[in-house]
């Protein structure tokens, strides 16, 4: 198969191959950067209008100055190319760029393996992988495409990036992603190619928010919509919450609150069902374990048997599946969802035989204005079925999405504590011990009285442990220390102490505390998932001034490793 390249000064443009050479070997270019520079190569010694260029390279996107700026600039990087005394592109101000170089034209030949790798957003092979480092893990990740928005894809369970691309289905689906997003997708710490972990340090919700940041950081996103599927979809609920400056947008697919079947939540697994899961992944993992649910259109499908087998296996072993497993049945977010302030998107299919769509509306339900979309079909894999629809729903939802999001009230968890009966002498010995560990575990401190603590957190574990700190020390120094914890919504002001339902509740249950005891609320335990964290039953309450009674737990111990799991 032929095609063009095109001969500049040192350079060789293979478009049909979507490859840029130099003699010093291949220059990386992001797609929309190749197509750009593709244009006014073939564009040579011609006016080529920021219109024309928008029409050539984003036909279906909003795409502003700054954008197209950025993409020239970083094909003049490529180039080696001078602003002020161009080689190849001259700017004409308020006009447009012509290509100055003179170019050759010839013939190649396209390979085939190049042929087979083409794709609708310009690939030419597989995604790169790279890594980032959060704390001591590290962290696989991808970036596709090139399109206005950041988009992360939050894959649920276990996951493997580069096997992703084996399933022509899964393959398109991230691809037509990519068609209108910078897509972004990673592996979870102790799944796929991120670093595996061992089974008794699997990661917490909030370690994995922690991994989630440090993937954006890296691939340099500054906001994102969240794309959580079935179990990514807690993840990139907390986050959206306890981060929306981070957050553009939720979308949620096959997801749910809560796994296991409770009072007041009857569309969940029993806790006899879910250990029968357990017991069957310990002894057919290495086949296509859960297939019938998660994709039962496929069942008969030998080659996606096949995949989907492997997929598993790359993922992660058989003991860190079932530890995954467990440890996400003990998830709970129904307290989280009210605090979710940004614009958000809730699939889920009529039939899904993995997770009922009881649970999906009810998702919609107590997030603010959240749209939720019922489908056809029974398959829970977004990109078995109808993978059309899916995409459809998300291309319109993103297009529609306007900067307006609320950023005055995120997801905290908030410690409150007192020093019953310190004096000055006492507090000065320990305050500096108090903002050390305040440090380390990254929680705000607001204004209070001298023998009061109230102290913001991003993640519940951390509080726990900080908490758990400070006791500590109040101990050694004989000083009495009480304290109390919830994770609820407060206000968003940096410059002002944090208000909101999460800093009365802690306040009451501090007041409740006995001396040496850290009371918290069951949603504060649901949150801390994995962490290794121990709770004694204090109760069910109706606190003071709050209709719904309450879950109370005493913290018993901060658990494995107290400073490096909370960091």
């Amino acid at each position: 198969m032929s095609g063009l390249q095109y001969k500049f000064g040192p350079f060789n443009l293979d478009v049909t191959n979507q490859r840029l050479e130099s003699a010093a070997g291949e220059i990386s270019l992001r797609p929309k950067v190749f197509a750009v520079l593709a244009h006014l190569v073939r564009r040579a010694g011609n006016l080529v209008t920021r219109d024309e260029l928008l029409d050539a390279v984003w036909p279906d996107s909003y795409v502003d100055d700054h954008t197209v700026s950025v993409h020239i600039r970083e094909v003049r990087l490529a180039l080696g190319d001078e602003t002020k005394q161009p080689a190849y592109i001259e700017t004409r101000y308020r006009r447009g760029w012509i290509f100055r170089a003179p170019v050759e034209t010839t013939r190649a030949t396209q390979s085939s393996e190049s042929a087979a790798t083409q794709s609708p957003v310009g690939m030419s092979r597989a995604p790169e992988t790279k890594y980032t480092s959060s704390g001591d893990v590290n962290i696989a990740y991808q970036v596709i495409g090139d399109g206005p928005v950041d988009l992360v894809f939050v894959m649920g369970w276990v996951s493997h990036v580069e096997y992703f691309w084996n399933e022509p289905s899964f393959a398109r689906f991230l691809r037509e992603l990519a068609g209108f997003s910078r897509l972004i997708v990673f592996d979870k710490r102790g799944t796929g190619l991120s670093d595996r972990v061992p089974v008794t340090g699997l990661p917490t919700l909030e370690q994995r928010m922690d991994d989630l940041r440090a993937v954006m950081d890296a691939a340099h996103s500054m906001k994102a919509i969240l794309f959580g599927v079935s179990e990514g979809g807690p993840l990139s609920t907390i986050f959206a919450a306890t981060y929306p400056e981070k957050t553009l947008a939720l979308i949620m697919f096959g997801s749910y609150a809560r796994r296991l079947r409770a009072a007041d939540y009857p569309f969940g697994v029993t806790a006899e069902e879910h250990e029968s899961y357990i017991a069957r992944i310990r002894r057919e993992w290495g086949g296509p374990v859960g297939l019938e649910e998660r994709a039962p259109s496929k069942v008969n499908d030998q080659a996606f048997r096949d995949w989907w087998a492997t997929y598993l296996r790359m993922g992660a072993s058989p003991n860190a599946a079932a530890a995954l497993t467990r440890m996400n049945a003990q998830v709970d977010v129904r307290g989280v969802l009210p605090a979710v302030a940004v614009p958000a998107l809730v699939m889920h299919r009529r039939g899904d035989k993995c997770l009922p769509i009881e649970g999906g509306r009810l998702i919609a339900s107590l997030i603010p204005n959240a749209q939720f979309v019922e489908l056809a079909g029974n398959d829970h894999l977004p990109f078995v079925g109808d993978q059309d629809r899916v995409i459809s729903q998300v291309r319109t939802f993103v297009s529609d999405l306007t900067e307006g999001a609320s950023l005055d009230r995120v997801l905290a968890t908030v410690l409150a504590a007192d020093f019953q009966g310190a004096g000055d002498r006492e507090l000065a010995q320990l305050n500096p011990r108090i903002a050390n560990e305040l440090e380390w575990y990254r929680g705000r401190a607001m204004p209070t009285k001298s023998s009061i603590l109230l102290v913001a957190f991003d993640g519940p574990a951390r509080a726990i442990r900080c908490a758990c700190a400070i006791g500590k020390h109040a101990a050694d120094l004989h000083i009495s220390f009480r304290a109390g914890l919830h994770t609820g919504e407060c206000s968003n002001t940096a410059s002002a102490p944090v208000r909101g339902p999460a800093v009365e509740i802690a306040s009451l249950l501090q007041h409740r505390a006995k001396s040496g005891e850290i009371l918290t609320t069951g949603t504060v335990r649901d949150l801390a998932t994995g962490s290794g964290l121990v709770f004694a039953d204090a109760g069910v309450s109706q606190l003071p001034g709050f209709d719904n009674e309450r879950q109370l737990l005493r913290v018993i111990t901060a658990g494995r490793g107290q400073a490096a799991a909370g960091r």
